[in-house]
């Protein structure tokens, strides 16, 4: 079973999605720290239940922030060779093919106020789902990229271990840190990409970690928030 650190709190959804139970924690009232996780043969998805106490585009930090927790706690328990790369918009990238993905939930939110909940949901492929190899090039699973000694419950764990590193850094340092890490890590950084919807050449970051996107002389900033969704 998944071991999870002080204030958090596991939740076994087997069967059902993660995401969905927490969120619906969230809008009862519950506290944060709650971990919801399917940890199925094929597939890991997990969710954590946050409380901000800033605005939603402050809050939408936990993205990134989870992401690179992800990545920490992958990174520790994955053969060295394996490279993990996080894609702005929540992709997974495990030796170049995409492997799963993070995604944001939070309800809609009137000017400053904070979010009552924010909820960051994962779903890792752990074994392909069929038996038709290279029928999606782009696609690939953890064990199939030399990571079969890395035990769901384990990787659970550890991303919450994480995680909760970066949330602690960020709350006592601001955003700085996670910032230079993050942007190591991001995929496409520099090439074109198609990010909510667009096409683009990725530039860069701003210091809210929104997508500084170029098409042709033009440049669009995205923001984190447009990655928000309120139902799993």
């Amino acid at each position: 079973m998944p071991d999870f650190p002080p204030l958090f709190r596991g939740q076994d959804c087997a069967g059902t999605c993660p995401v969905t139970a927490a969120i619906a924690a969230g809008q009862a009232g519950a506290d944060p720290g709650l971990v919801c996780y399917d940890l199925a043969g094929d597939r890991l998805r997990a969710a954590i239940l946050f409380a901000p106490e800033v605005p939603l585009a402050q809050a939408a930090i936990m993205l990134p922030l989870c992401a690179v927790g992800f990545q920490n706690a992958l990174g520790t328990l994955a053969p060295p060779v394996v490279a993990i790369h996080l894609g702005w918009d929540g992709n997974i990238y495990v030796n170049g093919g995409r492997c799963g993905e993070l995604t944001l939930h939070a309800p809609d939110c009137a000017g400053d106020a904070a979010p009552d909940w924010l909820v960051i949901g994962l779903t890792l492929d752990l074994w392909p789902r069929d038996t038709e190899g290279g029928a999606s090039p782009d696609q690939t699973t953890l064990y199939a990229e030399g990571c079969a000694e890395v035990a769901a419950p384990d990787l659970l764990s550890a991303w919450v271990r994480h995680s909760l590193s970066w949330l602690d850094t960020w709350t006592h340092d601001g955003p700085a840190p996670l910032h230079r890490d993050y942007v190591g890590l991001v995929h496409g950084m520099g090439k074109d990409v198609t990010l909510a919807g667009r096409s683009a050449h990725l530039l860069g970051l701003d210091e809210s970690f929104g997508a500084l996107l170029r098409s042709g002389d033009d440049t669009t900033l995205v923001p984190l928030t447009t990655l928000i969704k309120e139902t799993a």
